[in-house]
């Protein structure tokens, strides 16, 4: 058994919050960069290059990349062999979130009511947190701020096994589609296919969190990605929405069993930046 304090924890919080808005993760990077080399529109290559020199400024000035700094999303993979102490995990993980995006300057855009008052919590808690139990006495977290031009964007269908793999390409295609320039393209798409409909959903969420240069290790859910973003790239959405052919950089799918009843496809939307770092304690 080995003891992590919680003070440990609320310290990789509070950084991950604030490396992860500042910072573009390399394999994205290199696609902005192989864009502008495959993007035939003039008006789409600056964009793209602009892309790339606002990250570099955000990384070396220590700003957020971009203005909406997201809900923060956290993913905890737990040993079952580590032990917390010096108070509770939930409330550790939200004080590192409040840390750091107060320390950061990052916009706090959470509201305590989703419906009625509607009033922010003027420091981004409560966080999204998912716990999952893992063997071994260590714990990964992964902070995933997620803005909302392009979460707005994602769907959610219950499909009928009848609909099959087509159903399932049609649905995934006609979201982007629809979403159109919102979610400010080029962008990085999230699938998830099986389970129940909050299953599909997550593995939709953690999809995003793949590096996009690494393809399902599942030959035919390899093959459905790399479909996925050339059929999305043909749709001539563009950088910005502006016209032009790279509107994704990446598709990943991520599948789970199901009910001999259902088709769950959930499809979550995320632009460029796609935020996510980790660290493991």
């Amino acid at each position: 058994m080995r003891t992590i304090c919680v003070n440990d924890i609320i310290e990789a919080v509070e950084r991950l919050c604030q490396e992860s808005n500042y910072n573009l993760n390399d394999d994205i990077k290199k696609e902005l960069e192989k864009g502008i080399q495959t993007e035939k529109s003039e008006n789409g290559k600056e964009i793209l290059a602009h892309i790339i020199e606002n990250a570099e400024i955000a990384g070396k000035k220590r700003m957020a990349i971009c203005q909406d700094t997201g809900m923060t999303v956290i993913f905890l993979d737990i040993g079952q062999d580590v032990y917390i102490t010096g108070g509770n995990l939930t409330d550790a993980i939200n004080e590192g979130v409040r840390r750091g995006y107060n320390k950061g300057y990052l916009r706090k855009s959470v509201v305590k009511d989703p419906v009625f008052e509607r009033i922010n919590t003027t420091d981004n808690t409560p966080a999204v947190i998912h716990y999952n139990i893992v063997n071994g006495d260590r714990i990964k977290i992964t902070v995933a701020p997620k803005g909302f031009g392009s979460e707005n964007m994602s769907g959610l269908k219950m499909l009928t096994p009848s609909e099959g793999i087509e159903g399932v390409k049609r649905f995934i295609i006609e979201t982007v589609d629809k979403a159109g320039p919102n979610p400010c393209p080029p962008i990085i798409v999230g699938v998830g296919i099986g389970g129940t409909m909050e299953k599909a959903a997550l593995l939709a969420k953690k999809a995003l969190l793949r590096p996009i240069d690494e393809r399902s290790c599942e030959p035919r859910i390899k093959e459905l990605e790399l479909e996925l973003l050339e059929s999305i790239n043909s749709l001539g959405i563009g950088p910005a929405g502006l016209g032009g052919r790279v509107t994704a950089l990446g598709v990943n799918v991520e599948v789970f069993p199901t009910h001999i009843a259902g088709l769950p496809v959930a499809v979550n939307i995320s632009c460029h930046a796609t935020r996510h770092s980790e660290i493991i304690i």
